[in-house]
């Protein structure tokens, strides 16, 4: 099934500074070449004339490296917008609460988004629900999002590809299509 250029957005979920600064304190994360899949889907998505909006979180926790005062706020360079991009500043995990983004998609016409970005367990599959529920139909990328290791409520450790995995199977066909970089490449009319 294509994905029409002028029906489809990218939705490009917080690709920020803060991710590069958890790994490199030692964190663990999956799919290492996530956001050179971002940066291809930036590209493919552009020379479609496709939509592309773009998500930061600024969080409201005190010690939380995503406060719009902090380095980690910014985006990754490879995920940069270009001009004319909007950039949508969300507080909660989901890009469709407190943004207008809801709006913005109807406004435009579009019934379909392509989701990556961070965390996959986190704001992108936060977003991923709400948008199958407001009726999109919901892409998520799973070679363009990633996540880290998390602790259980038993304090027992989950890697990062499980948390990964799990949150696949849990929103895959209920909430979206499970897709892959490649797949939407070979979809997208009109690049």
């Amino acid at each position: 099934m294509t994905l029409p250029a002028n029906k489809t957005a990218l939705l490009v979920i917080d690709v920020q500074r803060a991710f590069d600064e958890i790994e490199a304190a030692g964190n663990r994360r999956n799919n290492p070449e996530a956001v050179a899949r971002i940066a291809e889907l930036l590209a493919v998505f552009r020379m479609a004339g496709a939509h592309i909006i773009h998500i930061r979180h600024a969080s409201l926790e005190p010690q939380s490296r995503l406060r719009a005062s902090e380095p980690g706020y910014a985006v990754m360079d490879a995920a940069r917008e270009h001009p004319g991009e909007p950039v949508l500043v969300k507080n909660v995990n989901s890009a469709l609460i407190g943004t207008n983004l809801q709006a913005r998609l109807h406004i435009a016409g579009i019934n379909t988004v392509v989701i990556v970005g961070a965390t996959t367990n986190h704001c992108v599959e936060t977003t991923t629900r709400m948008a199958g529920n407001l009726g999109f139909h919901a892409k998520l990328v799973r070679d363009a999002t990633w996540t880290f290791d998390r602790q259980g409520a038993d304090g027992e450790t989950y890697t990062a590809e499980q948390v990964h995995a799990m949150t696949l199977a849990n929103l895959n066909d209920e909430f979206a299509e499970i897709v892959t970089t490649a797949e939407v490449v070979a979809r997208l009319s009109g690049h």
